[in-house]
């Protein structure tokens, strides 16, 4: 979109020289190898607007649930009416469904509907979060408060979602959740499948080899 509107502006490799030397000038951070069998969740601060198919007005605005495994990166999203507990709960489970598994650990933040009190050695979960623990087997353990590294994986995961899905569909009108998540899987498919930059492989076949048998 922007070499269209503008032709004779940067190209990406000169893009790319101008980064590079912009991150030099900023802190160095390790990177970090992940465990199989771990998921990050968030919900994006991007919303897209659902709209009243009578009136024409907007309804009210979509959430977007966003959960990636860390070893692979593998993405899952949904649109919810809200962020309350059961929204987060449906989205992990539909995650679970999606990638055919449960994780052996699932990293939220700290948000309210799902930790009801923050601490980094004992943090109290919501009663129906800690009963989904429970029922799938699985281990709750919240990010540490003003920890963001911690989490690292869902907040890159969410920007690459509003990247490359939902920018594109910023042009679009959608008249319900239905609606909008047919488009969110369908280019959420082609995310997963599109090979990294800057390392082998695509989330998918990563997914595949690490992750996946972690489950």
């Amino acid at each position: 979109e922007y070499s269209e509107d503008h032709p004779e502006g940067l190209r990406y490799s000169r893009y790319c020289e101008l980064y590079s030397a912009w991150n030099k000038r900023n802190k160095v951070v390790m990177h970090l190898e992940h465990r199989a069998g771990e998921f990050y969740e968030d919900f994006a601060g991007a919303t897209v607007p659902i709209y009243d198919s009578r009136t024409g007005q907007v309804s009210f605005e979509a959430q977007i649930y966003v959960g990636a495994m860390g070893a692979s990166c593998y993405t899952y999203a949904e649109a919810f009416a809200n962020q309350k507990v059961e929204a987060w709960m449906t989205g992990a489970t539909h995650a679970f469904e999606y990638m055919g598994g449960v994780p052996s650990l699932v990293v939220p933040d700290n948000p309210k509907p799902v930790v009801i009190k923050a601490s980094a050695t004992n943090p109290v979960l919501h009663p129906s979060a800690l009963e989904w623990a429970l029922y799938y087997d699985t281990f709750i353990l919240p990010a540490r408060v003003r920890k963001p590294r911690d989490k690292a994986v869902a907040e890159n995961a969410v920007g690459i979602v509003q990247r490359q899905i939902l920018a594109a569909l910023r042009y679009h009108k959608f008249y319900s959740l239905y609606e909008l998540n047919l488009e969110i899987r369908e280019r959420l498919d082609v995310l997963n499948a599109a090979p990294f930059q800057q390392r082998e492989g695509s989330r998918a076949s990563v997914f595949a080899a690490v992750d996946k048998p972690a489950l």
